[in-house]
């Protein structure tokens, strides 16, 4: 059948005891994908019939498609009795999941990308723990020990990119975000779905940090992966909407604007204490995720500028004119973020005092160069990429020691109340 989101819970006169929803809801969100919908769809659904022991329902969530998708959809929704047509008139991934799950009366809710890159062989070990209650989340991974993957270096740099910055500046602990294949308990949706913000790439990852910090269990599921080599997705552009999306939660939770502590006591764990690790300076903690986030981005916006200028400038070149662009970027990042500090007042001599620091970023990569150049005079841009990525790590660990012994001395991040969580 087909749905409009202002009538996603139609009530019914009458109606005392309604039917119980499927225990399984799968949403496929879509935009603009008339060539793969229907083949993708009978396929899930084939799989669902004859390998699901559970009663199912499939929802194509459209969001503001502009092609003939709707209609396929809605044909769809048609001729199989389990298979629902959402549309909304907004774009946005995370707008659509959210519209589905919190109109679905399934007790576990899925989603899965429409070019089934996953295997679904590993549908039912993924929403498995959630249907016991054992887990409350569950994620496919790519990245797991049994993953097996096939996709081209440049996704495989970025996903890997990704992960590593949710992990230095989160304290991530899952190991694959990105991944379009995950499930979650609807009871726990309920709570959760309010907090997320975003209504594009970032939602589930920003779905996964919050479950994490309030202390829920996720699941993790290797999966058999294939690239989509016809991909539509704009790589650039969903990754700068990710780095705001990593750099917004630092923010909440700096901040303590989101409410985890409550968020974990509803769901009956321990409530969150502010502890402080023994040895560590006041402070310090919170400072080193914030900067190692801004650092990881920093050396990616470097390496795309000297990839982009090696041609043209020479590797010199190019590695003098990415560390000046990103230096002044990290210098206020920095400022502003991970020692909070506001305000234009001092900002000019800060940028100074960050470019004697650069100066001796630019001495270490370019020292790096040379001695591979002198060692490996054909080396290949790779090896002088990956060169320069161990030289911007050491210099980045001096650029901290300077940041915080000098720079910005005396800013301390406040402590956190024990109403607040960092």
């Amino acid at each position: 059948m087909s749905v409009d989101t202002a009538l996603t819970q139609p009530s019914r006169a009458g109606d005392t005891a309604p039917e119980p929803g499927p225990v399984l809801d799968v949403v496929v969100p879509v935009h603009n994908e008339e060539k793969d919908l229907e083949r993708s769809v009978r396929r899930l659904h084939q799989h669902l019939t004859d390998h699901f022991p559970y009663p199912f329902r499939i929802t194509v969530a459209d969001n503001a498609s502009t092609d003939s998708t709707p209609v396929i959809a809605t044909r769809l929704a048609t001729e199989l009795p389990t298979v629902v047509s959402l549309r909304m008139d907004q774009k946005g991934r995370g707008r659509a999941l959210r519209a589905a799950w919190s109109a679905s009366d399934a007790q576990v809710l899925a989603y899965c990308d429409v070019d089934l890159s996953t295997d679904l062989a590993a549908l039912l070990p993924l929403v498995a723990p959630l249907i016991s209650e054992h887990s409350d989340l569950a994620i496919g991974t790519r990245l797991g020990r049994g993953s097996r993957v096939v996709r081209g270096a440049k996704r495989e740099f970025i996903s890997r990119s990704y992960n590593l910055i949710l992990r230095g500046a989160l304290a991530a602990r899952f190991s694959d975000a990105q991944c379009g294949f995950k499930a979650i308990r609807a009871d726990v949706a309920r709570r959760l779905l309010p907090l997320v913000e975003d209504t594009g790439w970032f939602f589930d990852t920003e779905l996964l940090v919050l479950a994490e910090r309030a202390g829920l269990r996720i699941h993790e599921v290797p999966v058999d992966w294939v690239d989509d080599p016809d991909s539509s997705v704009d790589i650039v552009k969903t990754a700068t909407e990710d780095l705001k999306g990593v750099l917004r939660l630092l923010r909440a939770f700096a901040t303590g604007a989101l409410p985890l502590h409550e968020l974990r006591g509803q769901f009956g764990r321990d409530p969150i204490e502010a502890t402080e690790v023994a040895g560590v300076p006041h402070g310090m903690t919170g400072q080193v995720a914030r900067f190692a986030a801004i650092g990881v981005a920093s050396t990616l916006a470097y390496l795309l500028i000297y990839a982009l200028l090696r041609g043209s400038m020479g590797a010199f070149g190019a590695n003098l004119v990415g560390l000046v662009i990103t230096a002044v970027a990290n210098t206020a990042l920095n400022r502003r973020v991970t020692f909070g500090v506001k305000g234009r007042e001092g900002a000019a001599a800060h940028q100074l005092q960050g470019l004697v620091v650069f100066g001796l970023g630019l001495a270490l990569t370019s020292g790096a160069l040379l001695a591979l150049h002198a060692w490996w005079p054909g080396a290949h841009q790779l090896v002088e990429m990956v060169v320069l990525v161990a030289a911007n790590a050491l210099s980045t660990v001096l650029r901290f020691v300077a940041f915080r012994a000098w720079i910005f001395r005396g800013r301390r991040s406040p402590a956190p109340s024990k109403d607040k969580v960092l």
